[in-house]
């Protein structure tokens, strides 16, 4: 009798380990997200800044 109890506590302990690694990878995901779009946010704002600047150039040089 002691082996089955054995097997289904370890078992249960091997679940509880699996939530915890899910739960955890689940964060780090959501964290991951936000770092992705604060990424693109900063790269379209460059690429709007680059934007403006090729403007400016293109009309400086136009008016030499």
């Amino acid at each position: 009798m002691f082996w089955p109890m054995f097997a289904v506590a370890v078992g249960f302990l091997g679940l509880a380990v699996l939530a915890v690694f899910a739960v955890r990878v689940f964060v780090e995901a959501r964290r991951l997200g936000r770092q992705v779009t604060e990424a693109a946010r900063r790269i379209n704002r460059a690429a709007e800044d680059l934007e403006r600047a090729a403007v400016s150039t293109a009309r400086s040089v136009d008016a030499l």
